[in-house]
């Protein structure tokens, strides 16, 4: 990706900076997932309970669909010239629309939103990230993402 003069990012909000590969969630993620949060709900682990369920199987946490973000951002966001790193500030907001299925394909889709110098040379940038599951209108997970850039 090309690297963006910060005095220019203006120029990019409203615009798609990126959409990131697709992530295989199946049920081994997921069960991976379960045992890093302790988080064993049925809903998530165990398939035969699961079919008895509107969804008819298991689904991912939504917070899992939520901690894909990061490596979506590979090649998705802007990267500027003179920058350090950038750090994850938080979020706006965070809606979980629709349940991913195990194994369904997630992706992000990022736009930015906003951009605000700091006093301190920092930039606060913001983007929304919509994550689609492939196949499937309604996506996963729509958030206003949050990160901070140091120059």
């Amino acid at each position: 990706m090309e690297f963006v003069d910060p005095d220019t990012v203006k120029d990019w909000i409203g615009k798609e900076t990126g959409v990131s590969k697709w992530f295989l969630i199946d049920q081994n993620r997921i069960n991976q997932f379960a045992d890093v949060t302790e988080d064993f709900q049925f809903i998530h682990v165990d398939p035969e309970q699961a079919k008895l369920t509107p969804f008819g199987g298991t689904i991912a946490h939504g917070f899992l669909t939520m901690a894909l973000l990061s490596p979506m951002t590979i090649g998705s966001v802007l990267m500027f010239k003179g920058m350090k790193m950038a750090l994850n500030y938080g979020f706006e907001k965070v809606r979980f629309l629709t349940p991913v299925a195990s194994g369904k394909r997630v992706r992000g889709r990022f736009t930015l939103k906003s951009v605000q110098r700091q006093p301190s040379g920092q930039m606060r940038v913001e983007y929304v990230v919509r994550v689609e599951i492939e196949g499937e209108e309604k996506p996963a997970l729509i958030a206003e993402w949050i990160s901070m850039v140091i120059l």
